[in-house]
């Protein structure tokens, strides 16, 4: 995370310095594949902290690939952050799932660390480089939320943006050799900053959606591969009756969007 900047390439010089702390935090770090089996939050944060840097998860990956993904997003409870961060994301990629093994990922989602408000990011990481770390929004509220997607372009594959609240917030971002490779990822994560102590979270995922199409075919998340450590919490959510309506006018007839909450006990 070796560049600090706004989605309007303005930078501030408060947040900056905080921020300037998380290098290399919000990485996905070797996410993709790792499964637990510690039976308790406490052990899995402070075995962790040897055995994968740090990090903890609570989320789903998609069952098959596909070019976006997204979600409405919030945190519901005050995030409790002692030492590094916490986070509620949706993205694509991650660690040795680029061309040749090589590192790539793109990312959107909230997060909190000790004496910072929540505030909305995206991240992105290319072969041979540092991972670029976007500051998108300062200090946003408990409870509300933010509607976010990651969607490679209908006519220019390999190029991807970042959408907030349906408006693009990131030029054409160029990520070689990532059409159709991957499966979407929607989790909430904690790192302990290589302490022995956890963090609290709770994170609300809505509307989660995967793109089937480049530039937006957009049917129901449909969970795969669970990320749950510890006893960390997922629960799916009912779908409101607005969205079962909606999801049976749709011509798929598919199921309503998922929705779940990531939470610490």
């Amino acid at each position: 995370m070796a560049s600090l900047e706004r989605g309007s390439d303005e930078t501030g010089v408060s947040v900056r310095s905080v921020l300037a702390l998380l290098v290399g935090a919000l990485a996905i770090s070797a996410l993709v594949g790792v499964s637990k089996t510690a039976t308790a939050a406490g052990r899995a944060c402070i075995a962790d902290a040897a055995g994968n840097g740090g990090y903890t998860y609570a989320g789903h990956q998609a069952t098959r690939r596909g070019h976006g993904v997204r979600a409405t997003i919030s945190a519901v409870r005050e995030p409790g952050v002692v030492a590094g961060h916490v986070a509620g994301w949706i993205g694509l990629g991650g660690p040795g799932l680029g061309p040749n093994g090589e590192d790539m990922w793109i990312q959107v989602g909230l997060a909190s660390v000790n004496g910072l408000g929540t505030f909305l990011y995206a991240e992105i990481a290319r072969p041979g480089r540092d991972p670029q770390f976007i500051l998108l929004e300062e200090n946003v509220p408990l409870g509300e939320s933010r509607r976010l997607a990651v969607l490679e372009m209908s006519r220019r594959p390999e190029r991807w943006r970042i959408w907030v609240d349906g408006q693009p917030v990131t030029k054409p971002i160029h990520l070689r050799g990532s059409a159709e490779r991957w499966a979407p990822i929607a989790t909430a994560e904690s790192w302990n900053g290589g302490q022995r102590t956890c963090n609290s979270f709770a994170f609300r995922f809505e509307r989660v959606s995967v793109s089937h199409g480049r530039g937006g075919s957009w049917f129901a998340f449909r969970p795969g591969y669970r990320f749950q450590d510890g006893d960390y919490k997922l629960r799916q959510l009912a779908a409101a009756p607005s969205q079962r309506v909606l999801a049976s006018k749709l011509s798929q007839h598919g199921p309503a969007p998922y929705a779940f909450v990531a939470a610490t006990p």
